[in-house]
């Protein structure tokens, strides 16, 4: 049995995967839905149901088809079932191809017309929208309306022109855009009244943010001024975007937290080249002292791969050596995986799965040292936290720091801003007690 025919769903189900962009989203998509009248589902029994893919890791489409399969009930029903995301813009009409269980196939840049393809669907149409069209999906998306949690999610740059060899963004996100000024200040707003306390301007290469001859310094400055945010932030950032006005606002502008995103992803110069990335390991170095200067305090959370065709020993010890000198509070680390259509996939000298899990193993080892280090140096220190939601255990909650850490408290509520004194660290959390409670 396929899904209901002519018969529009009732209740929904977004279920979104990867990266801070696809949460947005994935909200973006919800609304969408409950303007149609459709109640959210938290349970396999939803009518419809949204996968909202990411591409970035290895065999991301085959783990989509094997999420299709497990959405068909015990009696062989299933809902409604659309592929939204980089893999839906990355395989496109091959979906409806390869399995007849997936009714919608929309990417990242048409998802704005999630609603009418639902109603095709509905009908028992098997329709698809992986265009990407000049005119922005924004201005067609409705105005922020939900309950935000106090750190909400803002888009405000899509896209890349950067062409790193590894990359599938700029094919299934497309070219650079940035939305402009007055959208943006306006939804942050809405996210302001609907509860955020906390927003996080997101881009894939955020800090290529442009509006006319204003930068994303220009549009930080000016969101400082809402008086009911208490906190920004941005990611993720490109090393050939990281201008001066953006550093300095890193040391004027008290709400822009002191945490700083800045993917390098090798120590190797070679290997920097052989991936397309515009700075060496000098250049990276450089600006990070410049960040430094500005914000002393500042956390540095950065991105890296290994086994990248070609890379030697001596390339891995290079990036074991950047990160010595960086010193992080926090980086993710991936093995390469060949993503289809992208030059580095067809490059010689591919490395060994062997080799790439013993370099992955000890350059996590050295991540995980350093960050525990970094969240030791908070101890018998007071600082804020703000509250987001509750621990796994009774009475707990838990928030994040100024330099994103995680805080584990037993008292406040959710949406709290509250100053504690840390008492204990984790390489993953910290451990923190109000400062009225430790005084007293």
């Amino acid at each position: 049995m396929g899904p209901p025919v002519n018969r529009f769903p009732k209740t929904y189900r977004v279920k979104s995967f990867g990266c801070q962009m696809n949460v947005y989203d994935g909200e973006r998509m919800a609304e969408l839905l409950d303007a149609q009248g459709l109640t959210a589902a938290d349970g396999e029994d939803a009518d419809l149901v949204v996968l909202n893919t990411c591409h970035i890791r290895e065999k991301a489409a085959e783990k989509v088809y094997s999420d299709i399969g497990r959405l068909r009930r015990e009696d062989g029903s299933r809902p409604l079932v659309a592929v939204a995301g980089c893999v839906a813009q990355a395989e496109g009409a091959e979906i409806h191809r390869r399995t007849k269980d997936v009714d919608i196939v929309v990417g990242p840049q048409a998802y704005h017309r999630l609603p009418e393809l639902v109603a095709d669907a509905a009908q028992g149409k098997r329709v698809a929208d992986t265009d990407m069209p000049a005119a922005s999906k924004f201005g067609a998306l409705p105005k922020r309306a939900r309950q935000m949690r106090p750190s909400a999610f803002l888009t405000v740059q899509e896209g890349c022109d950067k062409f790193c060899t590894y990359c599938v963004v700029p094919y299934t996100r497309g070219a650079e855009i940035s939305r402009p000024w007055a959208a943006i200040i306006d939804e942050a707003q809405a996210l302001i009244d609907a509860g955020a306390r906390e927003i996080t301007l997101l881009g894939q290469n955020v800090n290529a943010w442009r509006d006319g001859t204003r930068g994303l310094h220009d549009l930080i400055e000016e969101m400082a001024k809402l008086p009911a945010l208490a906190r920004i932030r941005y990611t993720t950032s490109h090393p050939n975007d990281m201008q001066d006005g953006l550093i300095a606002a890193h040391r004027d502008i008290d709400k822009l937290m002191p945490f700083l995103h800045l993917p390098v992803q090798s120590g190797s110069d070679r290997i920097l080249k052989a991936m397309n990335r515009s700075h060496t390991a000098d250049s990276y170095l450089r600006i990070l002292d410049k960040v430094r200067a500005a914000r002393p305090d500042i956390a540095i959370s950065g991105d890296y791969i290994v086994g990248f065709p070609g890379e030697s020993d001596a390339d891995f010890e290079a990036t074991l050596d950047i990160v010595r000198r960086i010193g992080h509070s926090m980086a993710f680390s991936f093995k390469y995986s060949p993503r289809p259509g992208t030059p580095a996939a067809t490059m010689p000298d591919q490395i060994a799965p062997q080799v790439m899990d013993e370099r992955l193993q000890r350059l996590q080892a050295l991540i995980v040292e350093q960050q525990l280090a970094f969240n030791q140096r908070t101890v018998g220190t007071r600082t804020s936290v703000l509250l987001e939601r509750p621990g796994r255990h009774p009475g707990q909650l838990i928030g994040k720091s100024p330099w994103l850490q995680s805080i584990v408290v037993d008292e406040g509520a959710v949406g709290d801003l509250l100053d504690v004194d840390i008492v204990a660290a984790g390489p993953n959390s910290l451990t923190g007690v109000l400062t009225r409670k430790q005084a007293a």
